[in-house]
């Protein structure tokens, strides 16, 4: 039987193309959410705010979550495709089934916001402030709560499989494992501590794009 040469293991560019343009795509996401269905006592004046262009900026930001999810599972398609028959079978399985929840949390965070927005009255009106308390919370538990917790286990399994097999620096998967913790334990009682995730995945991803232009110059040895 002919068995099938190994070939070096090197980071493909288009993983990190992808992760480049999640990683800003759901940075915006982020601040955009946060900045127009705000948390505490500034959620109350916001349910009877008539400010129109703040409703439409946090819906343009909604609008964008499909396309980060969608770079997302390219990111993660790219990379299973990338390692193969290398990968840690546990890890890989850890990798692939914690994005996949991550993707549809935060979809349905964003749909719990769209909800929110739908549902919100003029000030003074007692008409839908239960369904605009009851979806602005779901909203953020999604996000904060499930989607980045499931972040954290991607950041975690990611960071240990490319170490294990070489493809990414010591100070890269100390990073992950560092953004894997703050999210874990952080992410449901500190604001904001949720860009952690796209902050990490542009580090990745422009170490991913700068190691496949290195290799890409001649005379540049492959990474293994």
């Amino acid at each position: 039987m002919t068995e099938v040469p190994e070939r070096p293991l090197r980071t493909p560019r288009a993983a990190g193309l992808a992760g480049v343009l999640f990683a800003l795509l759901l940075a915006a996401v982020i601040v955009l959410i946060r900045l127009g269905i705000p948390e505490g006592a500034e959620a109350v004046a916001f349910q009877g705010s008539t400010d129109s262009a703040q409703r439409d900026a946090v819906r343009a930001a909604l609008a964008l979550v499909p396309f980060a999810g969608i770079f997302f599972l390219w990111f993660t398609g790219v990379v299973r495709a990338h390692v193969g028959d290398a990968e840690d079978k546990f890890l890989a399985t850890v990798f692939l089934g914690s994005g996949l929840v991550f993707v549809a949390a935060m979809f349905g965070a964003a749909a719990a916001a769209d909800a929110v927005l739908a549902v919100a009255h003029p000030p003074g009106a007692s008409d839908g402030l239960a369904a605009w308390n009851f979806g602005r919370h779901f909203a953020y538990t999604l996000m904060t709560g499930y989607a980045m917790r499931m972040a954290a286990v991607f950041a975690c399994s990611l960071s240990v499989m490319g170490h294990r097999l070489g493809v990414l620096p010591r100070w890269l998967t100390l990073l992950g494992l560092l953004t894997a913790l703050v999210l874990l334990f952080a992410a449901s009682n500190v604001p904001w501590v949720e860009l952690a995730f796209p902050a990490w995945s542009l580090a990745l991803s422009t170490y991913i794009l700068m190691a496949g232009g290195r290799r890409a110059r001649p005379g540049t040895a492959p990474a293994v």
